[in-house]
């Protein structure tokens, strides 16, 4: 029996997304956002969203689209820079956030995902991510309305030595979306560098994943070998074409050499 993910637009994939679901949201800076999905998410006018993802976008693309349109009550993140939007809503009290170090929020996301509640870490320790304290928001007058608390440390045996670690709790959201370059109708996926960095961990996290794939293939045409994230993960799968718009944060260029 054939199971097929496929739906036919970007509105019908994220059509039952409601106001104040959690989402994880895959990729890595600009690389890998899920431009179809993400736009048709402001259109279709869901707000109140719990964000979790590496950053935010920048002002007119990825996240920081929604961000910008006042859709988003929290954001879950390693890194915020480069989005003058997110800055001013953090800093007015407009936007709570989470700020969580990058190795621990795919680990978060992962955790989550496989069913494990919380796992210790030595990252954070003896500083305000287990101490507590971090502003998560600030009321209108610059004060801090609301900190990260004190997380549990236990001194405990590794590699041979006692060592301080930090207790961490993993992430599940309701739902998750994603960009990968390939795919099939059950949901088997395939990345392309750095768009792999979050997505797979941000599926597995999120109950509901939705998927937008430049190549739509029938099933088999994918090695088995060369899947990174099963279908067993995948809820509905939209084809958005190759030739959908990409950007990069900054170009680099040198110039040519005179002959």
């Amino acid at each position: 029996m054939s199971i097929d993910k496929t739906v036919a637009t970007a509105a019908e994939a994220v059509a039952d997304i409601p106001s104040g679901a959690s989402i994880a949201v895959g990729g890595f800076g600009l690389s890998g956002a899920p431009m179809a999905l993400i736009e048709a998410l402001l259109e279709q006018g869901a707000d109140q969203l719990d964000i979790v993802s590496n950053n935010c976008g920048v002002d007119d693309w990825g996240l920081g689209i929604l961000l910008g349109a006042g859709r988003i009550r929290k954001m879950t993140s390693s890194y915020v820079g480069e989005n003058k939007e997110f800055e001013r809503r953090y800093l007015s009290g407009e936007l709570e956030l989470e700020l969580t170090p990058q190795g621990t929020l795919a680990e978060k996301l992962r955790a989550g995902g496989s069913g494990i509640a919380a796992f210790f870490t030595q990252t954070g320790v003896g500083t305000q991510v287990a101490e507590g304290g971090l502003p998560r928001r600030y009321a209108p007058d610059g004060t801090i309305a609301v900190a990260s608390p004190a997380k549990e440390v236990r001194r405990m045996m590794y590699a041979g030595r006692e060592r301080d670690f930090v207790l961490e709790e993993s992430i599940t959201t309701d739902f998750a979306l994603l960009h990968a370059w390939r795919g099939d109708r059950h949901g088997n996926l395939v990345f392309r560098k750095a768009t792999r960095n979050f997505s797979p961990l941000a599926a597995m996290a999120g109950r509901t994943c939705i998927v937008q794939v430049e190549e739509l293939v029938e099933p088999g045409q994918i090695d088995p070998d060369a899947v990174h994230l099963p279908g067993v993960y995948v809820s509905r799968v939209l084809e958005v074409g190759g030739d959908i718009e990409k950007r990069i944060e900054k170009r680099t260029v040198s110039s040519a050499k005179e002959s």
